[in-house]
């Protein structure tokens, strides 16, 4: 068998790593059109004012991370142990991994060039967004194609919502949590994913199905003794989100007598929206309400049965035809926004 050159391309949101970064970062994500579906010249002015608004509490909430966000590390340290698993699978092979951003750097242009100069026989882009949304995967996927005009056969995994390995990292994780909190009782399980507004659902978004497609997989596995809920946090702008909000859920369970469990169930690594927003601002917002135990999972990060999955993934997706495919059950007929279901129509 003739060896090959591969290129996996992990693709994620990006953080700000500086201070000065905080507002340009900013901007980049709202002037993506995937954020504000606006006319150009609106979307970019709204975005400049928003950026400009947003970015002295954004500093604040970088500041207590240290001054800059450790998404591109976290995703570092995944790219390099999925080149790993990949060299013990694909040993005859050149694998090597690209990480692309889609708001800050290394910018979706900088990996698609560098990929370029590889010259790969075979490129797999894989999403560190385990549920779709066009805000998200959609959006990267997108700036992924206008970007990219080297060589080699692309395929594109856009969802791996219910994938064995990712289910068995939450599982592991949220045990962990609560064993190191001394196995308290009474606990309720929050699975807290990152919100969209209804409008999205509504136009066919898959999100909200696939998130409820993995809690149930997790909770399942889980085997927990008390209950769960499943609920939506970061909501920004006047639109109404899908909900119950994480906040609500977090009352909710304090009003109920329960104490509360979170995990974050669409990230994959930590920033912001769990070190600040989960682990500080929700915790406090517990605390008020009389919780006695708060805890908080860790992102499944490098988790052992995290990475081989995604190796396997990679692995299959070289078997397929170019394009996009999900890795495991596609969306049902419903969810119009999936690209499976689009490329149907």
């Amino acid at each position: 068998m003739t060896s090959r050159r591969i290129a996996v391309v992990l693709l994620n949101l990006g953080g700000p790593d500086s201070q000065k970064a905080v507002r340009p970062f900013l901007f980049n994500l709202f002037k993506d059109p995937a954020i504000l579906p606006l006319a150009g010249p609106v979307r970019l002015g709204l975005a400049a004012l928003i950026s400009a608004r947003r970015a002295k509490s954004a500093r604040a909430n970088y500041a207590h991370m240290g001054g800059a966000s450790p998404l591109l590390a976290e995703t570092r340290a995944q790219s390099d142990s999925l080149a790993e698993a990949l060299a013990s699978r694909l040993g005859e092979d050149e694998v090597r991994t690209f990480i692309a951003m889609r708001y800050w750097r290394p910018f979706t242009d900088e990996a698609a060039a560098a990929v370029k100069a590889f010259a790969p026989d075979e490129v797999v882009i894989l999403p560190l967004y385990p549920q779709f949304s066009s805000a998200t995967t959609g959006s990267s996927l997108k700036a992924w194609a206008a970007a990219y005009d080297g060589p080699g056969r692309v395929r594109a995994v856009c969802c791996w919502f219910e994938l064995e390995g990712l289910i068995a990292a939450h599982v592991a994780r949220i045990r962990a949590c609560w064993e190191a909190a001394g196995r308290p009782e009474q606990v309720r399980v929050l699975f807290s994913a990152h919100g969209l507004p209804e409008r999205d659902i509504q136009k066919g978004d898959p999100y909200r199905w696939q998130v409820e497609q993995t809690c149930a997989a997790i909770a399942a596995k889980l085997e927990w003794p008390w209950d769960w809920r499943i609920c939506y946090q970061s909501r920004v702008g006047p639109l109404k989100w899908i909900g119950p909000s994480t906040p609500e859920a977090i009352v909710e369970a304090c009003e109920d007598g329960m104490n509360v469990l979170i995990d974050p169930v669409a990230f994959v690594s930590e920033h912001v929206e769990t070190l600040v927003e989960l682990d500080r601002d929700y915790a406090e917002l517990a605390d008020s309400h009389g919780c006695d135990i708060y805890l908080r999972a860790r992102t499944v990060g490098t988790e052992p049965a995290f990475i081989e999955a995604l190796a396997g993934v990679v692995a299959r997706a070289l078997d397929l035809p170019a394009g996009v495919r999900p890795d495991g059950r596609a969306c049902e007929s419903g969810w119009r926004g999936c690209p499976l279901q689009r490329s149907a129509a």
